[in-house]
């Protein structure tokens, strides 16, 4: 290949469930000057013999030893051919006109040095779960929220390699963060924006490393809150967090805050209470002990009105 314009850059562990979809999505963009550039980061099923099955000359697999993902991202940025990177996850699903888009953008504003979009959750199966719209979209937006709340989904954005390798790429210790932390840094040499378009499809997944946050404990989001209003993170914080993480890394807890998550949404943001119920007993049958469970399937008997309200007062408590 010649240089492309755009890297897609995708990390994969152990993803043959869902990365052939994934990579579907990718090769049927509007915009193809691209490489599709997979990190294989030591996947222990087929991974790989998905990945084999596709004929194309854009997709680059490149093997290493497990390292996690921000190891995998930090590989793939110095492999990386293309001026800009379009980070996206292996279970996830690009629309037609992603690359294209966020490309003219960026070409046509200099100024800018990363570009997100709103986005579609779906539930594992990829039925719709709910609509997602970004926090802010223009870059007075973002950065008023930024030391509040993460700017950007990760799999959905694009940015200049160049301005991402002065930043210092992905840490290794900002487990579950690693994007919140380098958007702090991206911020300063340049601005931000989300389009205000859903160009992605983003995966809920039971088996991902991310589960939702308040099931992370106090002390996780403490280190995370004091790490992103510093911009940095030490090893030891990094290992506190890694430890924490390890604790939970087990299925039934995957599985309990993935039902659990799903019965929020579908109560707070597609409200359909039926199967918040349905989604939330899953939660308690398997995590019987977690009150916060038990509160999400009482809410669902409350009016739609009174819950509503009480997510836009306070949407973390839902």
């Amino acid at each position: 290949m010649n240089t492309p314009m755009i890297t897609v850059l995708m990390p994969a562990y152990n993803a043959e469930k869902y990365i052939g979809e994934a990579i579907d999505s990718v090769l049927k963009q509007s915009f193809t000057d691209f490489e599709l550039l997979i990190i294989n980061d030591g996947s222990t099923d087929d991974t790989k013999k998905v990945v084999g099955s596709f004929n194309d000359d854009r997709i680059v697999l490149v093997e290493q030893v497990h390292g996690g993902v921000s190891n995998a991202l930090n590989n793939g940025l110095a492999k990386a051919k293309g001026k800009y990177i379009a980070r996206f996850d292996s279970d996830d699903i690009c629309l037609p006109h992603r690359l294209e888009k966020q490309f003219g953008f960026l070409e046509t504003n200099p100024e800018y040095v990363i570009v997100g979009t709103d986005a579609e959750y779906m539930l594992e199966n990829g039925d719709h779960l709910f609509d997602f719209t970004c926090i802010g979209h223009t870059n007075d937006e973002l950065v008023d929220k930024l030391y509040f709340y993460c700017p950007f989904i990760h799999s959905s954005v694009m940015y200049r390699k160049d301005a991402v390798l002065k930043a210092g790429g992905y840490s290794l210790f900002a487990h579950n963060f690693e994007d919140y932390l380098l958007w702090t840094q991206l911020s300063k040499p340049g601005k931000l924006y989300n389009l205000r378009e859903m160009l992605i499809r983003i995966r809920f997944n039971p088996a991902s490393v991310t589960i939702d946050e308040k099931w992370r404990g106090r002390r996780f989001r403490e280190i995370k809150r004091n790490c992103i209003k510093r911009g940095t993170i030490t090893k030891e914080e990094g290992d506190e967090l890694q430890a924490i993480i390890q604790q939970q890394n087990i299925k039934r807890v995957k599985e309990s805050s993935y039902y659990a998550l799903c019965a929020k949404k579908f109560l707070t943001d597609n409200y359909q209470p039926q199967k918040a119920k349905a989604y939330a007993r899953k939660a308690i049958s398997i995590m019987p002990l977690r009150w916060d469970n038990y509160a999400v399937f009482f809410a669902t008997f409350l009016p739609v009105k009174l819950i509503r309200w009480l997510h836009k007062r306070s949407p973390n408590k839902l």
